[in-house]
């Protein structure tokens, strides 16, 4: 049967539990292979959901709608999770999930860390301060998980599941009884539509009642907010008395370039300074820029540690400070373990500085993917 709109697809899911689809009109592949399709029929991908959200967009369009916007964002995958104990790890079974946040909702409060592995699952960036975000609470709660090497080499050997693929990684810590949730699922990078084009992003007023501290009880808090992440809306940032704090999932910058601002203000003079002045003005690497982050208010994440870094070493000065909501900004991004560096174009509906992906932005992203192929440590020895 050859799938030719919604009523068909509807027809074949209710007749197979497997999921798998006949040929479609697009590619004439089967979709359970070919993941293209996936976002143009909205349907269920190997356990995998590609939401749809193209409203007053034609048919024939929304393949190249699609695309152009990354509207293939928030993808979900079924998630396995283990409990690991002093004497054994078993499959968790009391809970099928099809996202992290869903598997951690259904589990009792405690700390949670989220990474994904590199190098063909054997490697992880900051793996040490992942599991700090675990064992330094549990300590202060005089809790006694299973020793930090058991948890590496069981980690070790769960990510192998998903191979060739690499595995996105969320650990937690139960605040009851201090065991160990791990929980695997298979990592699908962001379309590269995302980096080179942008992401939108919106504001809501919230702020963490402890950001020293990754706990579970957050994800269950801002539920709310995280219903807006759909559609072409990537992330929420967390904003408090006007001022831009973190993302729900990602810590947030805002990049000013510094001598842009000069140059402008010495234009109409010399052909040479004006030729200076235009090169500037496009937001070329040559320019110097302030990177603006919070310092407090907001969870420290272990990409932002290494972005800092790389930014301090490229000449960028630092500005320890929450942006504004009403702030002009030259360039913005945000920061997360899993997705690494992402651009973002506009804010509440409003362009960051001219609406595309900055110089700095472009730079610091090709930074950040050398170091971690450089720097990245094993999960077990």
């Amino acid at each position: 049967m050859t799938i030719q709109n919604r009523k068909d697809l509807r027809a074949v899911y209710r007749r197979t539990s497997r999921r798998q689809f006949a040929n479609c009109i697009r590619c004439h592949k089967d979709c359970v292979e070919h993941q293209e399709c996936a976002p143009f029929f909205g349907i269920f991908l190997r356990n995998r959901v590609y939401p749809l959200s193209t409203k007053n967009v034609k048919d024939e369009n929304k393949m190249n709608f699609l695309k152009q916007r990354g509207q293939v964002y928030n993808r979900r995958m079924s998630v396995t999770t283990y409990k690991l104990t002093h004497n054994r790890i078993l499959e968790f079974s009391s809970s099928r999930a099809f996202s992290l946040d869903e598997m951690t909702r259904a589990l009792p409060p405690g700390f949670y860390t989220t990474f994904t592995t590199l190098n063909g699952g054997t490697r992880a960036l900051g793996l040490r301060s992942h599991l700090d975000r675990l064992y330094i609470p549990a300590g202060r709660m005089n809790l006694h998980p299973v020793s930090e090497g058991t948890l590496r080499k069981h980690l070790a050997g769960l990510v192998k599941q998903n191979l060739p693929r690499e595995s996105r990684v969320r650990l937690i810590l139960t605040k009851d009884s201090g065991d160990i949730f791990i929980a695997v699922q298979p990592f699908i990078p962001l379309p590269e539509t995302v980096y080179k084009s942008g992401a939108h992003v919106v504001t809501t007023e919230m702020a963490r009642h402890d950001p020293r501290i990754k706990d579970t009880n957050f994800i269950s808090e801002s539920l709310t907010q995280r219903k807006q992440i759909q559609g072409d809306i990537f992330e929420v940032l967390l904003a408090k008395n006007g001022k831009i704090l973190e993302g729900l999932t990602s810590n947030f910058y805002a990049v000013k370039h510094v001598i842009a601002r000069k140059s402008e203000a010495t234009t109409k003079q010399s052909s040479g300074r004006q030729e200076i002045a235009s090169r500037h003005s496009s937001a070329t690497r040559n320019d110097m820029a302030s990177l603006i982050t919070a310092r407090h208010g907001i969870l420290p994440g272990v990409t932002r540690r290494v972005v800092l870094r790389l930014a301090r070493g490229e000449g960028m000065s630092i500005e320890y400070r929450a942006p504004g909501l009403g702030e002009r900004f030259d360039e913005a991004f945000l920061t997360s373990s899993s997705r690494g560096i992402v651009p973002i174009v506009m804010i509440d509906g409003k362009s960051v500085g001219e609406g595309e992906v900055g110089a700095w932005t472009k730079f610091l992203r090709k930074a950040y993917q050398a170091y971690i192929e450089e720097r990245s440590e094993r999960i077990a020895e």
